[in-house]
């Protein structure tokens, strides 16, 4: 009996009609609940995204556009002046110096003594007192830190007491007076309190190496230094970038210690970009050149978390 081609059922290669006034298309669904998720996530950020640019991006933006602006009150535009000074003013270029100071100083000192401070307490019989005595200056402000050093550091502070009474009183000077001896011993204050946080945190990092990876270098053969440098300093690498990049910030934003200590003098020898940034703006009333200094300021240190970050990537993408 033959069966008539209306009634025969469609084919897969048949074109099927879509659904009309029915349930969309499992593409149009998936669409409409990709644009209803981008939409709530959009929400969600759309109060931080707009604290950001009310309160860091806005200021900022000011700030660039007043650094090309004179300090009159007329504020006529003077294009790269407040820039130029740089090159002409010699407190500025010395602030400059002293910045690259405290960011080599502030990096340097708190890794160095902060991992050899961990080592050597790490499972120690007096390791807590030790870590102790180590993470307490960290505790302490910025400026109670400047207090007791200025204590130390004065012309009849205790350090100078302490070499006359043991016959080097040759040795005894004012700690603060002369450059660049007293922004050496301002960055040994830093790095006095900064050292802290650097032993806290290399002790979780070596307290998270698998003992059985330093067995088995000790049973190939390798020594103390071996195990060190090829073991330990390797499976460290995450917590040295937290390290290093908490220094170089601190040292780029460095106010507090300096500012107690000596407020940039004598004279302004001891100055950073932060401190003359204050200084233009708030005691020589000039808000182009502080300007201008913020934005110096804030280049360096976008460059220099730039040029960290890309090493650090091109490091781990090897």
């Amino acid at each position: 009996m033959s069966t008539s081609t209306t009634d025969r059922p469609a084919t897969g290669g048949g074109r099927r009609t879509p659904p009309v006034g029915g349930e969309p298309r499992p593409a149009e669904r998936h669409a409409w609940i990709s644009t209803r998720e981008r939409l709530a996530a959009g929400g969600f950020m759309a109060p931080a995204v707009l604290l950001v640019a009310v309160f860091l991006l806005a200021p900022f933006v000011w700030t660039i556009h007043r650094s090309f602006f004179a300090d009159t009150r007329t504020s006529a535009f003077s294009w790269f002046d407040n820039y130029t000074r740089f090159a002409s003013d010699p407190a500025l270029t010395r602030s400059i110096q002293n910045t690259l100071l405290w960011v080599v100083g502030t990096v340097v000192l708190p890794f160095v003594l902060g991992l050899a401070i961990a080592c050597m307490t790490d499972a120690t019989r007096f390791s807590r007192l030790a870590r102790l005595c180590v993470v307490l200056p960290y505790a302490l402000s910025g400026s109670a830190v400047a207090v007791v050093w200025n204590f130390m550091l004065t012309t009849d502070g205790a350090v100078n007491q302490v070499l006359t009474s043991v016959g080097l009183d040759s040795f005894a000077q004012g700690w603060l007076l002369t450059w660049p001896g007293n922004t050496l011993v301002m960055i040994l204050a830093n790095a006095w309190q900064a050292t802290g946080v650097a032993v806290i945190l290399f002790l979780v990092g070596l307290q998270s190496i698998p003992p059985e990876t330093l067995e088995a270098g000790s049973l190939d053969g390798a020594g103390s230094w071996q195990q060190f440098r090829h073991i330990v300093l390797p499976q460290l690498r995450p917590v040295s970038i937290i390290v290093i990049g908490m220094s170089l910030v601190n040292g780029l934003k460095s106010f507090d210690l300096i500012w107690v200590l000596t407020q940039g003098g004598p004279g302004r020898a001891t100055e950073t970009l932060a401190v003359s940034m204050y200084n233009e703006t708030f005691l020589e009333l000039r808000p182009g050149a502080g300007a201008a200094i913020a934005v110096v300021l804030t280049v360096i240190v976008l460059a220099a978390s730039w040029l960290y970050l890309r090493r650090q990537l091109d490091v781990k993408g090897e």
